[in-house]
């Protein structure tokens, strides 16, 4: 009897064992092998789901029967929450799964409440069309919405035909709402607009309505009235996708055309890559070839994003999945590319418009001898962030470090945010500047992003020097009109075009200087406007520009770290802001430090901070006024020689305080 309590028992633990486990490779999306021959387990939850692997039969759903749409929306407007609620409703993830924005996978996207990367997932849908019950495949793509990011939105309209235009029923249309609707309409896919949040006290639909039509000219009829977090007209609007969005209009019997959205890297499985199959199919074991690289690769592993990786063994023609062909680097998965079978030949498609940098910042150790750990990190994370540019550079106030180019400053912010959290590293960022031209003397152009490789050469002077632009939309409330159009001519803005979109609401479209943009703009528009601004922006064309380098000396010696590029009218405000901001965070030392910007050799600021004073008159009670005379002589001197040969130790909070300086 006890031999069988205790086999009872262990039987009992085994089991217990066998659930967790299963549930937790369920959780990451993985499968958990055990007796059942196509890796699920029986007494896992996936068991119990519709969409088990074994039950997914792609061979079901030819192109009229597949749709590809993406949601876009300015930021804070209910796309991801709309996205969960879809999800539910196709039964692609269990309600009341207790993680709220679900393709949100990011530790930073859920601390911020904003979405980074654009995520896909397969959804099967069941819709009686005409009285006959059929099944569809949908591929959803949750996009970013903040303008930093762009660049995400724009490889996820690659693989769509249509796109949910999600609004506010409160806030109405804003500017990455206007931004979202012109890429979304230059790669001519269907829009359906969805007026979010209509549960909202405040929310005034017909408002709205009328600013959708006067915007852009939909349809008001057209418009889908939902609120994703009580769930209201959703029923409406997978069937409105179905209707109206047009299927993928590829050839089944066509040579393999397959269009490369996005790659991560996955410690255990390689780069993962998502994948739009345009033309013919893919099965597992084929071999492929990229036409950008030229290199071949077999097919390891191919199949679905339902919400997790879901193996099925082949794609096929217009539907969206990931494949896994022993690719070591994100670097060979160059996003645009055009995967096809090796040994045939294809016409290239069209690719997207590649990251195009706006903003560059040295990244440095806070510890020196951290440099290698600061390498891994950012190696592993921009196998993740393909937008990201590394290249080494040195400092002689910071040491090694690296120049990375970015998208915007939110984008510099989330990257500096995920270095910290996710692979533990502390770092100095400098001062973000944006790509100058500059034209020499002995006839030569050079792109400069780094001030540091701005010539010091005497003999060769700048003849003429470009800025880049962008062209800035801005929505807001009327009555701020005057302050925001001060603010826009203080950053030598040009007004392009000004309307009201309704009676209590102005556009307004600007070219700036991206240099001015880059800084601070935001939130000092987001200050004047009591927050009511919506701010987009696009990059333009380069404009002649009277630009200066503007360096700053500790003791008489530069600090390549801290140098920047300004327009010549406004160097002597920033460089007496520098002075001053650096005067409140570097700590008193034994000596005297002088604190100068300069322009060439013209010092246009200065600042000091006196040395800490140690009282050498303290043990000297009574006598003659020349011993006391000799003492501090004595240490005047000493003085001297310490700042001659000392080194002024800078804080991190000083790089920090000096980033918001325009």
């Amino acid at each position: 009897m006890p031999y069988l309590r205790r086999a009872s028992k262990a039987i009992h633990v085994a089991n217990r064992i066998h659930r967790i486990r299963s549930e937790h490779y369920y959780r990451l999306g993985l499968p958990y092998s055990c007796s059942n021959e196509h890796g699920f387990c029986s007494n896992s939850r996936n068991s119990n789901r519709k969409d088990d692997n074994n039950a997914i039969d792609l061979s079901q759903y030819p192109t009229d029967k597949i749709r590809n749409f993406s949601i876009i929306a300015h930021v804070d407007h209910g796309k991801s929450t709309l996205a969960d609620r879809l999800l539910e409703l196709t039964g692609t993830i269990k309600r009341g799964h207790g993680v709220p924005q679900y393709l949100d996978k990011l530790q930073v996207e859920r601390e911020r409440g904003i979405t980074v990367k654009a995520q896909t997932a397969t959804m099967f849908y069941n819709y009686n069309l005409k009285e006959n019950n059929t099944n569809y495949l949908l591929n959803l793509i949750d996009t970013p919405g903040h303008v930093d990011f762009s660049y995400e939105v724009s490889r996820s309209l690659a693989a769509c035909q249509g796109a949910l235009l999600v609004v506010d029923a409160a806030q109405g249309v804003q500017a990455q709402t206007v931004a979202n609707f012109y890429l979304a309409f230059e790669s001519n896919l269907t829009i359906i607009p969805v007026i979010n949040k209509i549960d909202q006290p405040t929310a005034d639909p017909e408002r709205v309505k009328t600013q959708l039509k006067s915007m852009f000219d939909l349809d008001p009829s057209d418009v889908l009235l939902t609120s994703a977090k009580t769930g209201l007209g959703l029923e409406h609007v997978l069937p409105a996708v179905i209707e109206r969005i047009p299927p993928p209009p590829g050839k089944s019997d066509s040579n393999l055309r397959m269009f490369l959205l996005d790659s991560y890297y996955d410690e255990y499985k390689g780069v993962i890559c998502h994948v739009a199959i345009v033309d013919g199919s893919l099965r597992k074991g084929d071999k492929i070839s990229s036409v950008a690289t030229g290199q071949s690769y077999e097919v390891l592993d191919v199949g679905i994003m339902h919400p997790e990786l879901r193996s099925t063994g082949y794609l096929l023609t217009g539907q969206v999945g990931y494949v896994v062909s022993g690719m070591r680097s994100t670097k060979e998965a160059r996003v645009g590319d055009t995967l096809f079978h090796t040994r045939t030949t294809v016409e290239p498609l069209p690719g997207f418009k590649p990251a195009k940098h706006m903003v560059f910042s040295g990244l440095y150790p806070a510890d020196g001898s951290d440099f290698e750990a600061l390498n891994h990190a950012i190696e592993r994370l921009t196998c993740n962030d393909a937008s990201v540019s590394v290249a080494r550079e040195s400092s002689t106030a910071l040491g090694l470090g690296f120049r990375c180019g970015f998208l915007g400053l939110l984008h510099m912010d989330v990257f500096h945010q995920r270095l910290e959290q996710e692979h533990g590293t502390h770092i100095i960022s400098t001062v973000p500047t944006v790509p100058y031209i500059f034209e020499y003397s002995d006839g030569s152009k050079v792109e400069v992003q780094n001030p540091g490789a701005f010539t010091s050469d005497p003999k060769i002077r700048v003849v003429a020097s470009w800025e880049p632009t962008v062209l800035a939309t801005i929505i807001i409330p009327s009555e701020y009109v005057g302050v925001v159009i001060n603010l826009c001519s203080e950053r030598r803005g040009e007004q392009l075009e000004y309307s009201f979109i309704d009676s209590q609401r102005a556009f307004m479209k600007y070219r700036l200087p991206l240099r001015e943009v880059v800084v601070d703009f935001y939130n000092e528009l987001k200050s004047i406007t009591s927050g009511y601004a919506s701010f987009d922006y696009e990059d333009s064309e380069y404009v002649a520009s009277d630009v200066v380098k503007l360096d700053i000396l500790l003791n008489g010696q530069p600090v390549d770290a801290m140098a920047t590029i300004v327009h010549k009218l406004k160097a002597l405000r920033v460089g007496r802001e520098l002075v001053d901001k650096l005067k409140k965070y570097i700590d008193r030392q034994m000596f005297e430090i002088t604190i100068q910007a300069a322009i060439g050799s013209k010092v246009i600021a200065r600042e000091t901070i006196s040395a800490m004073r140690k009282n050498v008159l303290a043990k000297c009670y009574g006598g003659d006024v020349t011993r006391k005379k000799k003492l501090l002589e004595k240490q005047k001197e000493g003085k001297k020689r310490m700042k001659r040969v000392g080194s002024v130790d800078i804080p991190q909070e000083a790089f920090h305080a000096i980033l918001k300086v325009s």
